[in-house]
């Protein structure tokens, strides 16, 4: 591409971008927006602040970490308690999960699947 060919095309990109900021200055929301930042300015100026002050005032939660802005805690939900009875003797143990010695004992004993066929929910 020869350099008169890009010329004219950023020439046309100019106008077309000059065209777009005439049309915004224009518009009432843009004159609208541009007075009350110029205002705002003028306001943080006169008593020495900057936006993260006013954030700050406006908005106490957007300054803390993450961490400090969730909600509760996740709570897990609790187990159920699980009775268990040996058929053979009778012996009941109760226990919310499988990490209790008599259970551990007759799992070995007798196999997890049997003894998982004695527990009843509560």
């Amino acid at each position: 591409m020869n350099l008169i060919h890009e010329y004219r095309e950023l020439e046309q990109t100019i106008a077309a971008a000059k065209e777009r900021m005439t049309a915004i200055e224009t518009d009432p929301e843009f004159a609208s927006d541009k007075e009350f930042e110029t205002k705002l300015r003028a306001l943080l100026g006169e008593y020495h602040r900057s936006l993260r002050d006013i954030i700050k005032i406006l908005d106490p939660e957007s300054s803390r970490p993450a961490s400090f802005r969730t909600a509760a805690p996740k709570t897990r939900r609790a187990r159920q308690v699980t009775r268990y009875t040996n058929p053979e003797n009778g012996e009941v143990v109760e226990s919310k999960g499988g990490n209790h010695k008599t259970l551990k004992v007759w799992n070995e004993k007798y196999g997890k699947d049997v003894v998982k066929s004695w527990g009843k929910p509560i």
